[in-house]
Protein backbone atom coordinates (compact mmCIF):
# COMPACT_ATOMS: atom_id res chain seq x y z
CA UNK A 1 0.00 0.00 0.00
CA UNK A 2 3.10 2.10 0.75
CA UNK A 3 4.23 1.93 -2.46
CA UNK A 4 1.14 2.21 -4.28
CA UNK A 5 0.21 5.14 -2.98
CA UNK A 6 3.32 7.38 -3.29
CA UNK A 7 2.71 8.29 -6.76
CA UNK A 8 -0.75 9.85 -6.22
CA UNK A 9 -1.98 12.09 -8.96
CA UNK A 10 -3.07 14.97 -6.55
CA UNK A 11 -1.97 15.97 -3.42
CA UNK A 12 -5.84 15.92 -2.35
CA UNK A 13 -5.73 11.64 -2.99
CA UNK A 14 -4.70 9.00 0.22
CA UNK A 15 -5.79 5.91 1.40
CA UNK A 16 -7.22 5.72 5.37
CA UNK A 17 -7.41 2.56 7.24
CA UNK A 18 -10.19 2.80 9.96
CA UNK A 19 -10.13 0.38 12.94
CA UNK A 20 -13.07 -0.70 13.95
CA UNK A 21 -13.43 -3.94 16.57
CA UNK A 22 -14.54 -2.23 19.74
CA UNK A 23 -17.94 -1.51 20.30
CA UNK A 24 -19.03 -1.78 16.82
CA UNK A 25 -17.89 -5.61 17.49
CA UNK A 26 -20.36 -5.83 20.32
CA UNK A 27 -23.59 -5.58 18.36
CA UNK A 28 -25.08 -8.68 16.96
CA UNK A 29 -24.99 -8.25 13.04
CA UNK A 30 -28.95 -8.20 12.85
CA UNK A 31 -29.30 -5.98 15.47
CA UNK A 32 -29.10 -2.58 13.37
CA UNK A 33 -28.22 -2.54 9.54
CA UNK A 34 -24.73 -2.47 9.34
CA UNK A 35 -23.73 -6.17 9.10
CA UNK A 36 -19.97 -6.19 9.05
CA UNK A 37 -19.67 -6.52 12.86
CA UNK A 38 -16.58 -8.68 12.89
CA UNK A 39 -14.33 -6.10 10.37
CA UNK A 40 -11.38 -5.29 12.52
CA UNK A 41 -10.30 -2.50 9.72
CA UNK A 42 -11.71 -0.69 6.90
CA UNK A 43 -9.93 0.64 3.65
CA UNK A 44 -10.74 3.65 1.38
CA UNK A 45 -8.80 5.09 -1.51
CA UNK A 46 -9.89 8.35 -1.29
CA UNK A 47 -9.55 10.24 -4.74
CA UNK A 48 -10.12 14.01 -5.72
CA UNK A 49 -9.73 15.73 -8.78
CA UNK A 50 -10.56 19.28 -8.72
CA UNK A 51 -9.22 19.43 -12.27
CA UNK A 52 -11.37 17.97 -14.58
CA UNK A 53 -8.20 16.81 -16.77
CA UNK A 54 -7.19 15.02 -13.88
CA UNK A 55 -10.09 12.43 -13.52
CA UNK A 56 -9.36 9.85 -15.58
CA UNK A 57 -5.75 9.38 -13.56
CA UNK A 58 -7.29 9.68 -10.26
CA UNK A 59 -9.87 6.98 -10.97
CA UNK A 60 -7.43 4.79 -12.28
CA UNK A 61 -5.33 5.43 -9.43
CA UNK A 62 -8.14 5.15 -6.55
CA UNK A 63 -8.80 1.71 -8.66
CA UNK A 64 -5.21 0.43 -8.23
CA UNK A 65 -5.50 1.17 -4.64
CA UNK A 66 -8.73 -0.77 -4.35
CA UNK A 67 -6.99 -3.88 -6.54
CA UNK A 68 -3.97 -3.62 -4.45
CA UNK A 69 -5.33 -4.54 -1.12
CA UNK A 70 -8.61 -6.26 -2.39
CA UNK A 71 -7.46 -10.11 -2.24
CA UNK A 72 -6.99 -8.94 1.93
CA UNK A 73 -10.34 -7.22 2.91
CA UNK A 74 -13.76 -9.28 3.17
CA UNK A 75 -16.43 -8.90 1.41
CA UNK A 76 -18.78 -6.04 2.28
CA UNK A 77 -18.61 -2.35 1.99
CA UNK A 78 -20.46 0.70 4.11
CA UNK A 79 -23.03 2.02 2.58
CA UNK A 80 -22.34 5.58 3.43
CA UNK A 81 -18.23 5.05 1.23
CA UNK A 82 -20.60 3.38 -1.71
CA UNK A 83 -20.59 5.85 -5.14
CA UNK A 84 -23.93 7.41 -6.95
CA UNK A 85 -22.68 4.65 -9.78
CA UNK A 86 -22.93 1.55 -7.50
CA UNK A 87 -24.62 -1.52 -8.35
CA UNK A 88 -27.20 -3.55 -6.94
CA UNK A 89 -24.63 -5.89 -5.76
CA UNK A 90 -22.49 -3.69 -3.90
CA UNK A 91 -25.39 -1.76 -2.32
CA UNK A 92 -26.51 -5.42 -1.13
CA UNK A 93 -23.19 -6.22 0.28
CA UNK A 94 -23.01 -2.93 2.10
CA UNK A 95 -26.23 -4.35 4.10
CA UNK A 96 -25.42 -7.93 3.94
CA UNK A 97 -27.39 -10.40 5.97
CA UNK A 98 -29.88 -7.85 6.50
CA UNK A 99 -30.75 -7.03 2.85
CA UNK A 100 -33.56 -9.20 2.49
CA UNK A 101 -35.37 -7.74 6.10
CA UNK A 102 -34.53 -4.72 5.33
CA UNK A 103 -36.28 -4.97 1.50
CA UNK A 104 -39.17 -6.17 3.61
CA UNK A 105 -39.50 -3.30 6.01
CA UNK A 106 -38.71 -0.97 2.97
CA UNK A 107 -42.11 -2.69 1.13
CA UNK A 108 -43.89 -2.45 3.77
CA UNK A 109 -43.01 1.30 5.17
CA UNK A 110 -41.98 2.73 1.03
CA UNK A 111 -43.79 0.37 -1.18
CA UNK A 112 -43.66 3.33 -4.25
CA UNK A 113 -40.14 3.98 -3.25
CA UNK A 114 -39.92 7.16 -2.60
CA UNK A 115 -37.01 6.98 -0.57
CA UNK A 116 -34.82 6.14 -3.30
CA UNK A 117 -32.33 8.92 -4.11
CA UNK A 118 -29.46 7.32 -2.01
CA UNK A 119 -27.82 3.65 -2.33
CA UNK A 120 -30.66 2.17 -2.92
CA UNK A 121 -32.50 -0.48 -0.82
CA UNK A 122 -35.86 -1.86 -3.74
CA UNK A 123 -38.74 -3.03 -2.03
CA UNK A 124 -39.33 -6.65 -1.70
CA UNK A 125 -42.01 -7.78 -4.00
Amino acid sequence: MVTAVQPAPTPLCAVAIEHMGGAISRVSPTDTAFSHRRAQHSFLAIGVAVDAADAEKVISWSRKQWEAVRPYLEEGVYVNYLGEDEGAARVRSAYGINYDRLAAIKAKYDPGNLFRLNQNINPAP
